[in-house]
């Protein structure tokens, strides 16, 4: 990725927020940052690009229907964390997935220190925060090394927790609930007896827009839905200069937050055409190719206000993408300590478009259980035996050929 803004522009689109509704297209991105001085930073922020799109590609399949809402950035900041604790075959696969698989592990974890300072540098009327944490169950223990990276390079709070009392529920989600601003208020339902750990990520992002949108000028306006039939919404307006893009079959629009280094991109479709045939053409090199295409026109900005949370438990589509061995008992992380897999990744966001900007969080948690035990499934025809060990006799013997 070249070292200029608009590549970080591609970058920070699916490594903060990636929202699609089915009928309207809206990327949450964040551009802004100066030129990128480590290279690394670039690695990463276009392995990030290329992950959000896979996982978004995956999940409109599986919802064709309705909106998807997912950051990109929290999903695979998450999973980095986890990787960790990977050793051998459950390593390779999960860095192919994460598109990280040409880097090594050191230049991994510096490049996402300096991704996330980077995006947290402050701007008055923006504000960003990426926070991390792994809460272990009590009286197990880690690998010290595992911990201690997550520690230094993804700034993560570490906890152990008596995962018995009810109160550890509490505490995690109490955290969730405190760096998404009350968001999102818990990721945590209830803890299984199995589970060993929680590595989990929060993101945070509230931004005015650089221009706000007069409330008065905002009525009601039809909203054209993907199955032909029309709803009426409440549709901001605005006249200035934006970024514009015309496009083959779609045209695009920004608009800045703050001092502009932010911004959020809208990708619209031709009314002869469709998002599904938009998202055809959406990959890496297209991306790029459209940043490097916008610009300035004078137009007016007509805008929906709208409110979405989405939710998702990503193990299907993670195992899609080729991550599958690290969700059963093949796993390896003993990079971590005790025999692990993972369990489920969940994932939640929320996001609210109005008038003065843009309010937007995101949870991904990674629940970590511990590896059962092999099993011993009779389930085909057997020969059994009631035998006293004391006297070396056999009681009963027999065959089950269809249980009754």
């Amino acid at each position: 990725m070249q070292n200029y803004r608009t590549a970080i522009v591609g970058m920070v689109l699916l490594c903060l927020f990636g929202c699609f509704d089915i009928n309207f297209v809206r990327n949450i991105i964040g551009d802004a940052l100066e030129p990128i001085e480590n290279p690394d930073v670039s690695s990463v922020a276009s392995a990030n690009t290329r992950f959000g799109f896979k996982l978004l590609h995956d999940l409109q399949e599986r919802d064709p229907g309705g909106n998807i809402f997912i950051s990109p950035l929290s999903i695979s900041i998450a999973l980095t964390m986890t990787y960790n604790g990977a050793v051998g075959e459950t390593e390779r696969a999960m860095a192919e997935v994460l598109g990280i698989d040409a880097l090594d592990l050191s230049t991994i974890n510096r490049s996402n220190k300096a991704l996330r300072e980077s995006l947290e540098t402050p701007d008055p009327k923006v504000e960003i925060s990426i926070a991390n944490s792994i809460w272990y169950r009590q009286g197990i223990t880690f690998n010290p090394d595992f911990l201690e990276r997550n520690r230094s390079f993804f700034g993560a709070v570490v906890a152990a927790l008596d995962f018995s009392a009810p109160q550890s529920t509490e505490i995690i989600n109490e955290w969730v609930d405190t760096n998404t601003n009350g968001k999102i208020e818990k990721i945590v339902d209830r803890i299984d007896p199995q589970t060993l750990l929680f590595l989990i990520n929060a993101i945070y992002f509230k931004g005015n827009w650089q221009d706000e949108f007069d409330p008065s000028r905002t009525r009601q306006g039809i909203f054209h839905l993907s199955n032909g039939s029309e709803k009426r919404v409440q549709m901001m307006r605005r006249e200035g200069e934006y970024p514009y893009l015309r496009g083959e079959n779609f045209e695009a629009a920004s608009l800045r937050y703050g001092d502009g280094q932010m911004l959020m991109y809208i990708f619209l479709p031709d009314r002869n055409s469709n998002l599904n045939k938009f998202m055809r053409n959406l990959n890496e090199a297209n991306w790029e190719d459209w940043l490097s295409q916008f610009q300035d026109r004078r137009q007016e900005m007509v805008l929906p206000r709208f409110k979405l949370e989405y939710e998702a438990n990503l193990n299907d589509t993670l195992e899609a993408l080729g991550m599958g061995i690290a969700f059963g008992g093949g796993a390896d992380f003993s990079g971590m300590g005790p025999n692990l897999f993972i369990s489920e990744v969940r994932h939640k966001t929320f996001v609210e478009v109005n008038e003065e900007g843009t309010e937007a969080a995101a949870v991904t948690a990674v629940v970590g259980v511990k590896s059962l035990p092999p099993a011993f499934r009779v389930d085909r025809p057997f020969f059994f035996v009631i035998y006293d060990a004391d006297t070396e006799t056999i009681l009963f013997m027999g065959t089950v050929t269809e249980p009754m």
